[in-house]
């Protein structure tokens, strides 16, 4: 069976009130700096360091981010991986992700 993506926005239809409500959460937060790495990364929770939530919440917050443009997640199997979408979010918004970037940072 191959790999399949889960459904998300084109990159013309990624909007921005709905890229800045999905990165106003905590969590989520956490997550964009996790996939700020670069890298494709399992949904599994080992790693995530959100051992203090409920798996469910967890899918929900990776789902928010997923609908809003923010990432793509892809099903191998069983398993899914997820990737920041940064290309077509630098496309979209230049400079917002270095901005919010600088302001994990600091």
């Amino acid at each position: 069976m191959p790999d399949e993506w889960l459904p998300q926005p084109a990159t013309e239809d990624i909007q921005l009130v709905k890229v800045l409500h999905a990165l106003g959460d905590p969590v989520r937060l956490q997550l964009l700096s996790i996939y700020l790495e670069g890298r494709e990364v399992s949904c599994a929770m080992e790693g995530l360091g959100l051992d203090h939530l409920h798996k469910s919440t967890v899918s929900h917050h990776m789902k928010v981010l997923r609908e809003a443009g923010v990432t793509a997640t892809r099903v191998a199997g069983r398993n899914r991986f997820v990737r920041l979408r940064r290309d077509d979010l630098d496309r979209r918004f230049p400079g917002l992700l270095d901005a919010l970037l600088k302001g994990l940072e600091g």
